[in-house]
């Protein structure tokens, strides 16, 4: 299995498909390499796809220091791959935690970026530092939880939160999937990914001043019922320069894999119009 190394030596595994412009697909927290297999598929036809699992999710390393995880490691883990692929500029599309690490990529490394892709962004995100430290102690128990319950009874009990009911309910086979994929991962990169990186990364409202000079075309992409997500998916639409917001109907947080047709039309369509050059051809030419 191919693996590439990230700056501090952390291996991570990497698959690719397809030849063309390339996509860089970073997944969430409940996800792996595999969660974009509906994408690797579509897009693979006329794209040089790659798909990894991040450091903690096998089959990648999984550190067991807690120093070894972090918004900006997991931002630069994206760098340290494209640089391993010899990749100089790609679409950069995330879901949920990945979101947030494209985000970053499009921040910090604009110049690598055709394009950035956030869906299912905002877990945690609030003007309100109440309700943002809420979440954070939220996040904290979960991670403590995985260290002590173990991925048998923590995968069945995380995968059934309130914004992945739409999911279950509407597709039972491709949610049972999702969570079988789940309880095959690691708890203890489970437990370290949430305390060292989901529980401290900086919010949507915290990274306001660098996302009004945000450059790379955005599309923001949410489920209309994923509740924890919608006010931040919009608050980018509202800071983003360049971004563009497109709301799934009837759909949860799991959306690349709940509404892998929507999902894909939406993503095509960005990279349709970015590669022609007319992402922002709907606004009066900058003078």
């Amino acid at each position: 299995m191919p693996h590439i190394g990230a700056r501090d030596g952390t291996r991570l595994y990497v698959e690719e498909a397809g030849e063309g412009t390339p996509i860089v697909f970073v997944h969430e927290y409940a996800g792996d390499f595999r969660t974009w297999e509906p994408q690797m598929r579509h897009f693979s036809r006329a794209h040089r796809c790659v798909t990894y699992s991040q450091r903690g999710y096998p089959p990648s390393d999984i550190p067991e220091d807690g120093s070894k995880y972090g918004q900006d490691i997991a931002r630069d883990d994206v760098i340290a791959l494209m640089d391993a692929l010899k990749i100089d500029k790609a679409h950069v599309v995330g879901h949920s935690m990945g979101a947030a690490t494209a985000l970053h990529v499009g921040i910090h490394y604009p110049e690598r970026c055709l394009s950035v892709t956030a869906a299912g962004c905002g877990y945690g995100s609030s003007p309100d530092p109440k309700i943002v430290e809420e979440t954070r102690a939220a996040s904290r128990a979960t991670g403590e939880a995985f260290l002590k319950e173990g991925m048998a009874v923590m995968a069945p009990r995380y995968a059934d939160g309130a914004t992945r009911q739409t999911h279950k309910h509407k597709d039972p086979r491709g949610y049972a999937e999702f969570v079988q994929m789940l309880s095959e991962h690691s708890a203890i990169g489970h437990a370290l990914t949430m305390l060292h990186l989901q529980a401290k990364r900086p919010t949507l409202w915290d990274m306001q001043a660098d996302l009004k000079k945000f450059k790379p075309p955005l599309l923001v992409l949410v489920g209309d019922e994923d509740d924890w997500c919608l006010e931040g998916s919009v608050f980018l639409k509202r800071n983003v320069p360049t971004a563009g917001l497109v709301v799934i109907p009837r759909s949860g947080h799991t959306i690349t894999s709940e509404e892998p047709a929507a999902f894909n039309a939406a993503l095509a369509d960005l990279i349709a119009n970015v590669e022609a050059g007319r992402w922002m051809s709907h606004r009066p030419p900058q003078t």
